[in-house]
């Protein structure tokens, strides 16, 4: 795939990852942007949902239109799913987190429709990482490593991509964000083709999801191509047998131990935008301080039709 040239924008290779795009928004069109979203606010999207598509628009039109097929074309095509999008410098004095809100929203209502996130109650969801933590899953857990996922694996709506943006940090080290390409895995045909990962499990969530039924699917699916696309979380499968859960251990350990893991650091502003059927993504532990701060937003939906 190969990208023309988009006026505010520029389009590279990410360092780590032939796969992973790099997208970084000049200053100008940052500028732009935030002359074009400030008569709208955070409240007005979330009690508003016809804003969300305006937002979009205007973020389009800024890039000469073309920003809207660019996330499409590089989100659905498998030998890429990901890329990396935010401001060429972050300034936190004019990028603030309620403008990265509104930028987050336009760039996800350009592709099609994020799902109620239950956590919130909204069509996203802001959480942070803090030194303390008493919650009931890793998401918030700065010490352990949130090992490589997928999202939405225990709600009924389909879940085709995922935005996570990162709205600041503060005293930080480690914490990187990981990712892995299934046609990267090493042994994605071995579990692919296991028995196991075509019976269906089923999967629930903690109580601070807000979600009170649960779900049953296999792991492993087929795309229209015939290729592995998954939905797997090692928290929220629930194994019904000595060889379910055997399964699960032996396929978290390979994840893992993947030797080709995209390991890299987000930057304040920036955000991950990911196809969620063949790009898992996850998390690097941080390292221990107490004045540690990291907030993150989290979008996630469908393709429009």
């Amino acid at each position: 795939m190969s990208f023309e040239n988009i006026k505010g924008l520029e389009i590279t290779s990410h360092p780590q990852s032939k796969r992973l795009i790099s997208i970084n928004i000049s200053q100008a069109a940052i500028d732009e942007l935030i002359k074009k979203f400030s008569s709208i606010d955070v409240q007005d999207l979330e009690l508003k949902p016809f804003l969300r598509f305006f937002v979009a628009d205007e973020c389009n039109k800024i890039f000469e239109n073309k920003i809207k097929n660019l996330f499409k074309e590089i989100l659905t095509d498998r030998n890429r799913g990901a890329f990396v999008v935010g401001p060429k410098k972050f300034n936190p004095e004019v990028t603030d987190d309620k403008f990265l809100v509104k930028l987050s929203t336009a760039f996800t209502h350009l592709v099609g429709l994020p799902n109620f996130d239950a956590m919130t109650g909204k069509y996203y969801a802001r959480f942070e990482v803090k030194h303390v933590d008493s919650s009931d899953s890793y998401l918030r857990k700065a010490y352990k490593r949130l090992d490589l996922h997928t999202d939405g694996t225990y709600v009924k709506e389909k879940t085709d991509w995922l935005l996570m943006t990162k709205i600041m940090e503060k005293n930080v080290q480690g914490g990187e964000s990981v990712l892995l390409h299934l046609d990267d895995w090493e042994e994605c045909n071995k579990f692919f083709n296991h028995p196991v990962g075509q019976m269906n499990f089923i999967w629930g969530s903690p109580k601070s999801k807000n979600v009170d039924y649960k779900v049953t699917h296999p792991v492993f699916f087929k795309d229209k191509d015939g290729k592995p696309i998954i939905s797997y979380i090692d928290q929220f499968p629930e194994p019904q047998s000595l060889e379910q859960g055997l399964f699960l251990n032996n396929l978290s350990q390979s994840l893992e131990s993947s030797k080709n893991k995209i390991i890299f650091k987000l930057p304040p502003g920036c955000s991950i935008f990911s196809n969620n059927y063949f790009m898992l993504h996850g998390r690097q532990p941080f390292i221990e301080n107490k004045e540690l701060q990291r907030e993150l937003m989290r979008q996630r939906g469908v393709f429009y039709n």
